[in-house]
């Protein structure tokens, strides 16, 4: 267990003053009408041209190369960006996946021409990533991934499906994992490719996932006979493993792992409003010392991430405590509410805004890895297993 760390940091000045631009951006973007912070879906259809008025401010690829059109940002800044958008139901979708793994995968394992043409775009928000990782057969064990890439005539053959992809559908690329070769009994992780799909190829088609909620989020994503250049492949052929784990270091360390649901306490502030019931008021310190938990721990791996460090057990348990946290939240929240009903706020309101956390938290411990995967992956980093 010597090898785990959460170092205490803290967020610098310069964080503070980065807060209070974004947070009069986001006023801003909301009396004029592009979303409702109190609406988690208010900004689906403004989403694209969202994303370009934050690439404009220079928030989107913060900390990438400005040879590619980053700012060579601190991972700190960025945090303050992403998690003030998080709190404000900001409608990141378009660019997010973007900015947080897919563009440090193709700066890390991309060829020149790719960056060139691509990172830029990100950076401006003109271009939507989705990941493809999971599989209808293996779920979230990578090692069991069998839709398979071919070599062909200059490029590669896809045949197969994705699932679970998040965006799919609104996604111009796709970074996906694919399997080249067989695995072996000496060695699973061997013989897994990552590929840039264009998502816009004929043979590509996206089938939705419903949910309670009602969004259109998940995706299975099938390829039949889809052609990818040679020089789509995203390092090296075979060896894509340690990649893969690389960039989930960034999936799953972020504020967004434990901010999903976190509308749910604001209703639930607002519902009790200064009740002295001493249920609602223990309730209420436990679940906000639980979030400045998780944010601390959180904060510590955006500071690892910007010394360079890969923190990928560290981001995993920040991913499994934070969406069991969030999942819960809520429920915790209509539990503390009961506690709290008066004729002047009716308990049947509150349920009504909180309808929709309900419905979306049984997804936020699959997406991003299973809770079981990721509870693997911490128990080998700890030399458990």
């Amino acid at each position: 267990m010597s090898g785990l760390r959460f170092d205490p940091i803290r967020l610098p000045a310069r964080c503070q003053e980065l807060r209070r631009e974004v947070r009069e951006f986001l006023s801003a973007e909301t009396r004029a009408g592009t979303f409702d912070p109190r609406d988690p879906e208010s900004g689906s259809s403004t989403a694209r041209e969202f994303s370009k008025r934050v690439g404009e401010r220079g928030w989107i690829g913060m900390t990438w190369p400005k040879t590619y059109g980053g700012q060579e940002r601190s991972f700190l800044d960025r945090y303050v960006v992403t998690e003030e958008m998080r709190v404000a139901n900001a409608p990141t979708r378009h660019f997010f996946v973007a900015d947080r793994q897919s563009g440090p995968t193709l700066i890390r394992y991309a060829n020149e021409a790719i960056k060139d043409r691509i990172l830029p775009a990100i950076v401006r928000g003109e271009l939507c990533f989705c990941i493809g990782m999971s599989e209808p057969n293996s779920g979230s064990d990578l090692f069991a991934a069998s839709t398979k890439a071919t070599r062909c005539d200059g490029g590669w053959t896809i045949n197969g499906s994705k699932i679970w992809t998040s965006n799919a559908q609104n996604a111009d690329y796709m970074i996906g994992l694919f399997r080249t070769s067989p695995s072996s009994k000496e060695n699973r992780r061997h013989g897994l490719t990552s590929f840039l799909v264009d998502m816009r190829l004929p043979g590509v088609r996206c089938n939705p996932i419903g949910q309670m909620s009602g969004q259109r989020e998940f995706n299975e994503v099938v390829f039949e006979d889809v052609y990818i250049p040679t020089d789509h492949v995203i390092g090296e052929v075979d060896g894509a493993w340690k990649q893969a784990t690389s960039e989930l270091a960034y999936e799953r360390s972020g504020p967004e792992r434990f901010l999903e649901t976190y509308g749910a306490l604001v209703e639930l502030i607002d519902f009790v409003g200064e009740t002295s019931h001493p249920a609602v008021i223990s309730g209420l310190g436990r679940l906000v010392a639980e979030l400045h938990t998780l944010r601390r721990m959180s904060v510590s791996v955006a500071g690892m991430l910007e010394e360079g460090h890969e923190p990928v057990v560290e981001a995993a348990i920040v991913k499994d405590v934070g969406t069991v946290w969030e999942q819960g939240l809520p429920h915790r929240a209509r539990d503390l509410a009961g506690f709290a009903e008066t004729i002047e706020r009716p308990y049947h309101i509150f349920e009504e805004k909180l309808g929709f956390y309900l419905k979306i938290a049984p997804k936020v411990t699959i997406q991003g890895g299973t809770t079981e995967i990721l509870r693997g992956i911490i128990a080998r980093g700890l030399g458990l297993r």
